[in-house]
């Protein structure tokens, strides 16, 4: 315990007094196993103090003064190198041992702050862009929207218009969104079909030119549509952009140009989310469009799309018509040559 191992007993010369009215007293250290006893200079033994509570009232200093305690009267002075070094040694080895107050509280402090903080990490940028694309009014989204079609179009080209295409295009609108949306053909750059921030569909060109009937593009639209509503457009934009234009975009209202189009090139060259078969069949079935055109469309062999075959929610021969003919010809040449 005095980490004293090598001594069975330790002897010095030194100067005690039992309380500071009384006269310093020459007297004769020893030191134990784990107590300090002073004699007098006749043997007798004048007191003992214990070692692990041993003060020292002046570090670092010789002579070296010691108390047996805070509240004690007594002092000792020792002047022997070897006996204050053994003291020295017995009083840091009890220094190790006790017990620090609070250290088992901090560990535990921060232990918990360190994990709030990873929390925070994982969850507050995800939190961030949810709370920016909830609060964002729709036009701002629709702000959003028109300057990421720039951006596609000056890759893609620019919307595709003829007045009566156009007609058709909104005849399109009105029967499968309601009117609420925005339809419009490009003459390339996306592989099918892609929805913008405020309701913006777009349609690769081939899709009214390649096919003879128009349940294939409803489809298409349908689809997007289903997309849109599944996973807001706003909020796929802020997860490619990051949580500082998520910040950006609640404290200033803006996004940089610089994220806006390198999301642009990304939706010009992504694949489309799936979509389970039952969300599709039940937004076929609200539309009134049969989903096997649709179907054949992305799989000609009907193979990847059994599902939409077979459980057709609308027969085509009942089917309320997409477009007037002559609409759907309309349609057909927005592009032009």
């Amino acid at each position: 315990m005095t980490a004293l191992k090598e001594y069975q007993r330790l002897e010095s010369p030194g100067v005690w007094r039992a309380t500071p009215e009384d006269q310093r007293r020459d007297v004769i250290v020893s030191v134990g196993d784990a107590t300090l006893v002073i004699y007098d200079s006749a043997g007798r033994p004048l007191t003992h103090w214990s070692l692990p509570a041993l003060e020292r009232q002046n570090p670092g200093l010789r002579p070296a003064i010691y108390r047996p305690g805070p509240d004690s009267p007594e002092d000792l002075e020792l002047t022997a190198p070897e006996m204050i070094d053994a003291i020295e040694r017995v009083r840091q080895a009890v220094e190790k041992r006790k017990p620090h107050r609070g250290r088992l509280r901090n560990v535990l402090l921060l232990g918990g702050l360190a994990i709030v903080l990873a929390l925070l990490l994982l969850w507050l940028p995800s939190a961030l862009i949810r709370h920016a694309s909830g609060v964002l009014p729709e036009a701002k989204r629709e702000e959003l929207g028109e300057r990421l079609l720039t951006e596609i179009r000056r890759v893609a080209g620019s919307p595709c218009t003829t007045s009566l295409g156009n007609r058709a295009l909104a005849q399109l609108d009105e029967r499968l969104l309601g009117g609420g949306g925005r339809i419009e053909v490009l003459p390339g750059g996306i592989p099918e079909a892609a929805h913008l921030p405020g309701g913006i569909i777009l349609l690769n060109r081939t899709l009214v030119e390649d096919y003879e009937d128009p349940s294939v593009v409803a489809g298409y639209i349908l689809a997007e549509d289903a997309r849109g509503q599944r996973a807001d457009a706003v909020q796929q934009l802020l997860d490619f952009a990051g949580p500082l234009a998520a910040l950006r975009l609640l404290t200033t209202g803006d996004i940089p140009e610089e994220r806006l189009a390198a999301y642009a090139e990304t939706l010009m060259s992504a694949e489309p989310d799936p979509l389970p078969d039952a969300v599709l069949l039940e937004r076929f079935a609200e539309a009134d469009v049969p989903a096997s055109p649709y179907a054949y469309s992305v799989d000609m062999t009907g193979e990847a799309t059994v599902g939409l075959i077979e459980a057709d929610p609308v027969q085509e021969l009942d089917a309320l018509p997409v477009l007037r003919d002559s609409d759907w010809v309309s349609l057909q040449g927005i592009c032009g040559e």
